[in-house]
């Protein structure tokens, strides 16, 4: 069973343009949800992001990110 910060997890690697890298997203802290500013947090303390509010994804986390969409798209 996945946890809800899993779930989080996954939610925000799916929002990352896998067709260009160099496009990546910005968390702002004042008026995001909480639990998306923490999951931007985790996947930096990862490795999979470049920045504590999300930057860029890493090779790991275009792997990771490539690996969850593809999910995402089989299960929708």
């Amino acid at each position: 069973m996945l946890t809800p910060e899993e779930i989080e997890d996954i939610n925000l690697l799916g929002q990352f343009n896998l067709a260009n890298t160099l496009e990546g997203l910005k968390i702002h802290a004042h008026d995001a949800p909480e639990q998306t500013v923490a999951a931007a947090k985790r996947l930096h303390e990862k490795g999979l992001v470049t920045q504590i509010d999300g930057g860029y994804l890493t090779s790991l986390g275009i792997e990771a990110a490539e690996h969850c969409q593809a999910l995402l798209t089989i299960l929708r």
